[in-house]
């Protein structure tokens, strides 16, 4: 089975801890580096052919909305939990927006639901 990839986009430059989590849990994260990484989410998502996409800013609509717009991947924003993304993968979301919440535990959680869909098919 193909290791699951997921695309981090955080408005301020970060979410190497989330990418931390990602690896821990068994999947390969991809942080995009520079501000406004958010706004390049979808076209890095596109290239490396990713399963999810994780949006990082103040609201976490940003990037997510710019993502499902220009290529029409189902985005959920507004985020403030794990609980939420976790909710957010069962419902077959592509894109997390998130508040900041640049969290090794998220990025684990959010990799483990997944895998754990992905054996389920």
């Amino acid at each position: 089975m193909n290791q699951v990839v997921i695309v981090i986009g955080d408005r301020l430059g970060k979410g190497q801890n989330v990418g931390k989590g990602i690896e821990a849990a068994g999947g390969k994260a991809i942080v995009i580096e520079g501000v406004t990484a958010d706004m390049k989410l979808g076209d890095v998502m596109k290239a490396e052919n990713a399963d999810i996409g994780i949006s990082f800013c103040g609201s976490g609509g940003a990037g997510a909305i710019t993502a499902q717009n220009k290529y029409g991947y189902k985005a959920r924003y507004g985020m403030k939990s794990i609980q939420e993304g976790r909710t957010a993968v069962q419902d077959g979301i592509e894109v997390l927006g998130f508040s900041f919440m640049d969290q090794k535990e998220l990025g684990e959680e959010i990799t483990k639901e997944l895998i754990r869909l992905r054996s389920e098919k």
